[in-house]
């Protein structure tokens, strides 16, 4: 498997929400590879493309995430 960008990552992580969080795992580690290859420390989300957008959905994410070792933050919306 290549190397992917942090965009492609986290755009894998949309998908995987979106489907039931399938293989939600794997996806976090190659989001974690992604940002230590490009120097990143927090994984920015847009919260209109989750699942769940709502606080409540957004906290989740990221206490499962942090569990992960991964810092999440999200976009604002506009």
């Amino acid at each position: 498997m290549s190397d992917l960008s942090l965009q492609q990552a986290i755009d894998n992580i949309y998908t995987s929400i979106n489907n039931d969080n399938e293989e939600i795992d794997a996806h976090i580690a190659a989001l974690k590879a992604a940002m230590a290859r490009e120097g990143v420390k927090e994984a920015v989300f847009e919260p209109s493309k989750l699942a769940q957008s709502n606080r409540q959905g957004r906290k989740i994410m990221q206490s499962y995430f942090k569990k992960k070792g991964v810092a999440v933050a999200f976009s604002k919306s506009e």
